[in-house]
């Protein structure tokens, strides 16, 4: 894959040069006003708290020891103030970020088709997901979410991080970059492929109980170890276990450098998940000058990339995945 063929045009490029010059413009005016607006109200957040604390200890019990119940209230009452204080004194810059990407990426990401752009919106496939490819969750959170059409098939593209909270335990079950797409060859089931060793276990064991996905091996000793592939289609399933899965999973785990990709099929609808800590499409804090080939090149280079991959997976059945 070369990223020089991913790149705007020269009309689009030209544009967003101009659009960087403004934004720069915009960018030094809300870097001083934060670098003015950080001071300023942590210290009449500190001021307050310092006078509410006053206050309360003036009323309270002198025999009342500080590790007290409301003496750790007002603590946390501070600590919550003063986050607070921080956010609010950035609040200018988010919004000047927020405001440039929507206007940008759909410019810098011109080679997709009908490309749509949010943030963090539900996206329209989300519920077709499935859950047996990210494992029981009930808090859900999105950031970017791209859909299109690229190299001729439609796709979803977002970032996503699903957890589990059972009373004051909360715990990811994942966060990345997830894209569905069509399947060149529809598989009839459902087949997926995660990690061996996480909460899948138990999840297929508890929702699903221990008979309702067979297990299916792909013959390869490493994606063995690493993999659990589970189908209710084991004739259907098998031959892709053992050759196009296995191949583009092999692939998958030289180029992704993070922990191992999942995979799930789903009649004529694919998912490729992708866990990473990684934040995407992302510009550099507004203390830092926005710079078009050091910046804006490298998230056309993961789009692409990232869609390239997608591509490789929605081939698996035809006989392609697994050649590049």
């Amino acid at each position: 894959m070369d990223v020089n063929d991913f790149l705007p045009g020269a009309e689009t490029l030209a544009k967003i040069r101009r659009d960087i010059i403004a934004y720069e413009q915009d960018r030094r005016a809300v870097h001083r006003s934060v670098r003015w607006r950080m001071p300023l109200f942590l210290g009449l957040t500190l001021v307050a708290v310092g006078l509410l604390a006053w206050g309360f200890n003036g009323v309270a019990d002198a025999n009342e020891q500080w590790t007290s119940a409301p003496h750790v209230f007002l603590y946390f009452a501070g600590f919550v103030a003063l986050l607070l204080a921080v956010s609010a004194a950035g609040a200018p810059a988010r919004a000047l970020q927020k405001r440039f990407r929507a206007d940008l990426l759909p410019k810098v990401f011109s080679f997709i088709g009908d490309l749509h752009y949010a943030q963090g919106h539900t996206p329209a496939g989300f519920e077709a997901l499935p859950r047996q490819a990210t494992g029981e969750f009930n808090r859900e959170r999105f950031d970017d979410v791209f859909s299109g059409v690229h190299a001729g098939f439609p796709f979803e593209l977002y970032e996503a991080e699903l957890s589990q909270k059972a009373g004051k335990i909360e715990s990811t079950q994942f966060r990345g970059v997830v894209t569905s797409f069509h399947l060149d060859q529809p598989f009839p089931g459902l087949l997926v492929a995660t990690r061996k060793g996480n909460q899948m276990v138990s999840f297929f064991k508890g929702l699903f109980g221990s008979s309702a996905l067979d297990s299916v091996e792909s013959g390869v000793a490493d994606l063995d170890r690493d993999y659990d592939f589970r189908t209710d289609n084991v004739d259907a399933a098998r031959p892709l276990v053992q050759g196009d899965l296995a191949r583009a999973l092999a692939w998958l785990a030289q180029s992704w450098p993070e922990e191992p990709a999942r995979v799930a099929l789903r009649a004529a609808d694919g998912f490729l998940l992708l866990p990473t800590s990684k934040n995407f499409f992302e510009l550099p804090p507004v203390s830092v000058p926005l710079d078009y080939d050091a910046h804006i090149k490298p998230l056309i280079a993961d789009m692409a990339t990232l869609l390239a991959t997608a591509g490789l997976v929605r081939r698996i059945g035809s006989g392609a995945a697994g050649h590049g």
